[in-house]
């Protein structure tokens, strides 16, 4: 066989590989294998049932009960967090604006990738870094649409109790931006202990009032998803546990188009008047909507209430 030859076949079978790929991607179906991301890294799927044959007791999985139900809650570290004095877990702002893209679409949507940003949080703030995936978000189970309701809330309560339980922590700090920050004020008030630290940026409170002010309420009975089922932290204050020692910081923009600084402030002064420590900061923002902050403001204040609280 000449050499002319065996390019020429060669050539016909990758082009029967790609028309092969080509027809898979067009294809939609149970029968169809899954998509993968650049660098064959499997992506993760969103607004996904609870699966136990698909969430193995392994690290960066956390199969947890709660009230509503069983969840699989991803979750992606860095180095060193087993038997940390104190590590920084965040949880993402919402994510309704993607959710329903192709998974492949989703930027920063495979297990390595999100590790990798972990572990470079890990590297900036020089403390142990958890990135935990809200329900129906970057592999964990739920329905996103449902954010902001106990079942999202319960859900992450049990995975932090499974969390640091698996991997001895001895104390947390918690970081969330926009319904991340909503998220872990809602964790706060169902009486969580550990926290040494609280960082909690453009936050949503008084979830009613603010989805009327945005005028995204459904007859000023719903907050924003539509849903008149939410959790709203500002109402559940008296439920945070006494700890002289924790902080609690709030930081947002007065300009927030999106979570407006006044219900911020009315979240700060009701648990200021519980008699817990807080402190509400302005820092700089993003326009138009001035809702994300700069200078990664979140990520270093975090670092300093972890670092603190490290201090003898």
């Amino acid at each position: 066989m000449t050499l002319l030859h065996t390019l020429r076949r060669l050539r016909f079978v990758l082009l029967l590989v790609a028309l092969a790929q080509t027809a898979c991607a067009q294809r939609t179906g149970p029968d169809v294998p899954r998509v993968f991301a650049a660098g064959a890294d499997e992506v993760l799927y969103w607004n996904q049932p609870a699966d136990r044959a698909h969430c193995p007791d392994r690290m960066g999985f956390l199969w947890v009960q709660a009230a509503e139900g069983p969840s699989c809650i991803r979750y992606f570290a860095s180095d060193d967090i087993d038997g940390a004095r104190i590590a920084i877990v965040q949880f993402s702002g919402d994510r309704d604006g993607v959710m329903d893209q192709a998974p492949t679409r989703i930027p920063g949507n495979t297990e390595e990738l999100r590790t990798l940003d972990a572990q470079r949080s890990r590297d900036r703030a020089g403390v142990p870094w958890i990135f935990m995936a809200r329900p129906g978000t970057y592999g964990s189970s739920g329905d996103h649409r449902k954010r902001r309701q106990l079942v999202e809330f319960h859900a992450l309560d049990a995975a932090l109790d499974a969390l640091m339980q698996r991997h001895r922590l001895q104390r947390i700090v918690i970081v969330g931006h926009s319904g991340g920050a909503t998220a872990g004020a809602a964790l706060l008030t169902m009486g969580r202990t550990r926290i040494a630290c609280a960082v909690l940026t453009s936050g949503a409170y008084g979830l009613l009032e603010r989805a009327r002010m945005l005028g995204r309420s459904r007859d000023g009975r719903t907050d924003t998803t539509g849903s008149a089922e939410f959790y709203d932290p500002l109402d559940h204050v008296g439920g945070i546990a006494r700890d002289p020692a924790r902080r609690i910081v709030l930081i947002g923009s007065r300009e927030d188009r999106n979570t407006p600084f006044v219900l911020q402030q009315r979240f700060a002064d009701a648990v200021a008047k519980a008699g817990h420590r807080i402190e509400l900061r302005t820092h700089a923002a993003e326009p138009p909507d001035f809702h994300d902050l700069k200078d990664r403001i979140a990520l270093q204040t975090a670092s300093q209430c972890a670092r603190e609280a490290l201090l003898p």
